[in-house]
């Protein structure tokens, strides 16, 4: 769906990325995060690895620019990179999700054990997560609150390691190290929107896609909820760029 943003008041809920720090700020940021006696281990004994995976790839280090894409029935979560505003997005790796809860459909209220469906950024990074490591999603994001329940949304969403899941997307510990890392660098290089898509399916894999359609075909609001979140899919399919994506007033998904 594409709409003039400006008649409509939307939303704006992601951007690519940002790149206003300064040099001093961003070397300052991978210093914290390295501050800890935990994470100072893990950055000594992960980062060359991760850099040297980033070479034999012939991938810039460190990024520029980082997006994460999950797919729920595939349970498989992507890592893509860029070097510079101007190159299209590489794929890096691709993660096992080892372990998540719930069903096909986007999350809509607290104890519902859904992993979210929708477009998000990384709103936290915690060295100290109960799950080895995590990177915090901003659910609800602005179409969530919208058509989410009004009192008892839900929060507390990541990305973590540890392999348990009551409505977060884990991965093992080593792809949680490695991804830790490449958010933390990127960070570091001024992006401070890492955009975060969740989708049900693959939805250019034919048995994926089948058995999407065959859990939604009695639900007219799921069936249309994942027609709109496709644009963005076929979107990044075709150009590896991401559209700047905004929320209507309805809780819809718009991009540009």
């Amino acid at each position: 769906m594409r709409i003039n943003f400006l008649r409509f008041g939307l939303v704006i809920i992601a951007l690519a990325f940002s790149c206003t720090h300064t040099v001093m700020a961003q070397n300052a940021y991978v210093g914290i995060e390295k501050s800890s006696y935990k994470m100072s281990g893990i950055f000594s004994r992960m980062e060359d690895s991760v850099k040297k995976q980033f070479e034999n790839q012939k991938l810039s280090w460190p990024p520029q620019a980082l997006y994460i894409r999950s797919f729920k029935y595939d349970r498989q979560l992507e890592v893509w990179v860029k070097g510079d505003s101007k190159e299209s997005f590489r794929l890096f790796k691709t993660y096992k999700v080892c372990m998540q809860s719930g069903t096909m459909g986007p999350k809509r209220m607290e104890g519902d054990y859904q992993v979210p469906e929708g477009f998000y950024q990384i709103n936290e990074f915690n060295p100290n997560s109960n799950y080895h490591l995590s990177l915090g999603i901003n659910y609800p994001n602005a179409s969530d609150r919208i058509l989410s329940d009004a009192e008892r949304p839900g929060n507390s969403i990541y990305i973590h390691g540890n392999c348990v899941s009551t409505g977060c997307i884990a991965i093992s510990d080593v792809p949680i190290e490695e991804l830790y890392i490449i958010a933390s660098n990127v960070r570091a290089q001024g992006q401070e929107f890492i955009p975060v898509h969740v989708f049900p399916v693959r939805y250019n894999v034919k048995k994926s896609y089948d058995y999407l359609q065959s859990t939604i075909k009695d639900n007219a609001y799921l069936q249309q909820f994942n027609k709109n979140i496709k644009e963005v899919f076929d979107f990044f399919e075709t150009k590896k760029q991401l559209p700047v994506i905004m929320v209507n007033r309805k809780g819809e998904y718009v991009f540009n």
